[in-house]
């Protein structure tokens, strides 16, 4: 979790993870035994950070490997596992399918974010029928073919704006004909308009 960052990334005890960064970053792990709290997650998620969460992560990274039960770190990590477990989860999940002719796709889409190709387009770039590839994208990724699109595309989107493209870039970017457009997308997906999200995940 970066310093200034609103959101962090939840990892369950035991799951098989990589984690890939692009260009520099400062933060926290913080890690949880499992038995201990049966509220936190069970699955992989982005949630959201709130300033009482950052500081408590901040403080805890700073505690010894042991302290006193019943001391004031006792309480402040249970204060913390509070926090972890009410945080709100967001709407940044994107599943990769694994079948190679969707991954084909996937690869292109995101090579070229701007392709507003329709299903059969894209069908046919994998050598699938329309059917096929809406029956295997819902069994792999749990969404719909268009559903998936827009998830790629709402990602996309915030990487590029916490990397500082404006909301105009990202527009053209991800192929959309207007900016009221994209921002109603946005909108839809995450709950707030673009300019909005990024102002709160780049406060305190």
């Amino acid at each position: 979790m970066g310093r200034a960052a609103a959101s962090a990334i939840w990892i369950p005890g035991g799951a098989l993870h990589a984690i890939k960064v692009t260009g520099a970053l400062e933060g926290y792990n913080a890690f949880v035994d499992p038995a201990v709290d049966a509220r936190l997650p069970k699955t992989c998620c982005a949630v959201s950070v709130t300033p009482l969460l950052r500081e408590l992560l901040t403080r805890a990274a700073h505690l010894p490997y042991f302290y006193e039960e019943g001391s004031a770190n006792t309480r402040l990590v249970a204060v913390l596992l509070d926090e972890l477990a009410a945080a709100r989860v967001e709407n940044l999940h994107l599943p990769m399918p694994i079948d190679p002719r969707l991954r084909s796709i996937a690869d292109a889409m995101i090579a070229s974010p701007a392709n507003r190709g329709t299903l059969e387009i894209w069908a046919r770039h994998a050598g699938l029928s329309e059917r096929t590839l809406l029956r295997l994208i819902k069994r792999e990724t749990g969404m719909s073919f268009g559903r998936w699109r827009q998830q790629l595309g709402v990602v996309l989107a915030v990487k590029w704006l916490a990397g500082g493209a404006s909301i105009q870039q990202v527009t053209s970017d991800l192929g959309y004909e207007s900016v009221p457009s994209f921002v109603t997308m946005f909108r839809k997906a995450l709950g707030t308009s673009p300019g909005r999200y990024m102002a709160e995940r780049h406060s305190g």
